[in-house]
């Protein structure tokens, strides 16, 4: 858990960040993540090609489109966007990402329900940028009741270890 933990610490340790994924179909944990950041006073980009803005913010179609490059870049979104994303990761060098796994960061689970692509995992580790392979930033950045049970669940069924 401690190498989860220094993830997270070193991913809320940057200033700018992007959010892939935010939807204006329906409410998300995307976009609920996109508010936590910004409530947290993070410069926050929504990133979504099919929309022009969130919540009243410009919305980019992709990562080369935003008026300044992102620290770290936070994925709700198809494991096929995953490895699109990243590779625009490694052509832009931005070396944080978090992927969104709701049950945690082993391998394999809630295959129907994650953004994790091995490969983009595989990707990110080849050019030196820190990736979180799961889990969810709503379970650490001022966690509500429900996401915050989440975070202990898991930990306590050991799908939040990184070893």
């Amino acid at each position: 858990m401690a190498k989860l933990d220094n993830l997270v610490q070193d991913f809320f340790a940057q200033k700018k960040i992007a959010v892939v994924g935010v939807s204006d179909k329906r409410e998300t944990g995307c976009n609920m993540a996109y508010q936590k950041f910004k409530d947290a006073g993070y410069e926050v980009f929504a990133v979504n090609p099919r929309i022009a803005s969130f919540h009243g913010d410009a919305c980019y179609p992709d990562l080369a489109s935003l008026p300044s490059k992102p620290d770290a870049v936070f994925i709700l979104a198809n494991p096929k966007v995953t490895d699109q994303i990243v590779q625009q990761c490694v052509d832009l060098g931005i070396k944080q990402v978090w992927m969104h796994c709701m049950m945690g960061i082993k391998p394999g689970l809630a295959a129907g329900m994650t953004s994790v692509s091995q490969s983009a995992v595989e990707a990110c580790k080849a050019n030196g940028i820190a990736v979180i392979p799961g889990s969810c930033p709503n379970q650490f950045l001022n966690p509500d009741g429900g996401h915050k049970f989440m975070r202990g669940l898991w930990k306590l069924l050991g799908f939040m270890s990184a070893n």
